[in-house]
């Protein structure tokens, strides 16, 4: 068919209405806030590991919803998340991505945290311990034992990830995710693990994006790499299976890295309980993704910064247990397809970001969902309901977002 004119081009695709969305929803302001507000306000974010927070008085910082939030590791050796705002004025308390309260700070004392505008304290339990000039202040109106940090609900759970709610009343964690993470529970809880890899990119486009590509393995054809080691009768009859919530599975195939050069086998390092070599992937609702290649578990974490501006934090586990040598393997392994300079990772990167450069320019596009292969790894069944989950949640169409959602008979039926 030849190129399309102005007419074509904007043209309704002949697909069903849910195997296509209309591109505003990656580029426009509105829809982004009520993202914010309808959705990451409300749904379980892994914000970090336990094994990022050792010992007691540890803290990591990071960000839900434009919230800042606080998870510390307290004497009892409870992982607990706050807002990380003071209750007196409403400022910013820790400023550092992590370290450690056990030492005193220039504005407060060893095992609090501390706000540096006027010295207002908290311990672990997020309890205010001191107001600066309490009684002369306050004398009998406000007392620290009225005041303290803003709890949040927070667990730690499915192979020690510690995930946190800003909701009161959220869904359980255990409902929300307990289903998708089934065929990595026993591997995942068999024993300790550990993050041995970290690092963060900010990349110029939509956080949905990211997701996406995570939910399709049609996009292999970019990785030359993988077609190489897994363009396999089982790779192409892996399933991707659909669970409540939107959240969507991949089944296991045995990748076979002996046909590429430089590679070698993962099978010693294989996490327990599975077959060597073998390839798993939780893509949960609405941009948390768990990777399990053999010896080595990747975890993406999405914290929207626009509608055209995400921050992904990307971290690697292996097992507690590890000497230096086995280690030193699963870093190798791990960084060889998934480190910022690996055979996958900057690939990917690179496909979300050229999307990202063109959905927020010109009128709005028809982007395809279309592919149907029995819901097999090249079908695009997981990003059809991953998008009926989202209009449920945002009450808009993915295809049209100016119209209320309804829910299709096609995307019911696949679940």
């Amino acid at each position: 068919m030849p190129a399309r004119n102005h007419s074509q081009w904007s043209a309704t695709p002949p697909l069903a209405g849910d195997e296509w969305v209309d591109s505003r929803i990656y580029s426009d302001e509105e829809i982004f806030e009520e993202e914010l507000q309808n959705i990451f306000k409300h749904v379980w974010v892994p914000v970090c590991h336990e094994s990022e927070l050792p010992e007691p008085y540890d803290f990591r910082t990071t960000s839900i919803a434009n919230e800042p939030i606080i998870v510390t590791r307290g004497p009892d050796n409870e992982i607990r998340a706050f807002l990380n705002v003071c209750p007196h004025r409403g400022m910013l308390i820790e400023r550092r991505p992590s370290g450690s309260f056990r030492e005193g700070q220039p504005s407060g004392n060893p095992k609090r945290m501390t706000c540096m505008f006027h010295a207002w304290q908290f311990d672990m339990k997020g309890s205010c311990v001191y107001i600066s000039r309490e009684k002369e202040g306050y004398q009998d109106r406000l007392k620290k034992e009225q005041t303290g940090l803003r709890r949040l609900r927070c667990e730690v759970k499915f192979g020690g990830f510690v995930w946190v709610n800003l909701d009161d009343q959220p869904i359980p964690l255990e409902e929300w995710a307990g289903g998708p993470f089934e065929c990595l529970r026993k591997t995942l809880e068999a024993e300790p693990m550990e993050v041995f890899h970290y690092h963060k990119a900010i990349i110029n486009t939509n956080y949905k994006l990211w997701h996406d590509t995570n939910s399709e393995f049609y996009h292999d054809f970019m990785h030359y790499h993988n077609r190489v080691t897994g363009f396999t009768d089982s790779y192409f009859a892996r399933k991707n299976e659909a669970f409540e919530h939107g959240h969507v599975t991949v089944g296991t195939f045995e990748v076979n890295y002996a046909e590429y050069e430089g590679f070698e086998s993962r099978a010693e390092l294989s996490f327990p309980h599975l077959p060597p070599n073998q390839w798993y992937m939780i893509d949960l609702f609405p941009g948390i993704n768990f990777n399990l290649r053999g010896s080595a578990l990747r975890c993406d974490v999405v914290t929207p910064l626009g509608p055209n501006q995400v921050m992904i934090e990307f971290r690697g586990l292996g097992l507690k247990r590890d000497t230096e040598e086995e280690r030193n393997t699963r870093i190798n392994h791990h960084n060889s397809i998934w480190g910022p300079f690996g055979r996958n990772l900057h690939e990917d990167l690179v496909g979300v970001q050229g999307q990202g450069a063109t959905m927020g320019k010109g009128e709005p596009r028809r982007v395809l969902h279309g592919r149907q292969e029995n819901q097999t790894i090249h079908d695009e069944n997981g990003m059809r309901h991953y998008y009926d989950e989202w209009g449920k949640w945002m009450n808009r169409s993915p295809s049209h977002p100016d119209q209320p959602f309804t829910q299709r008979s096609s995307v019911a039926a696949a679940e």
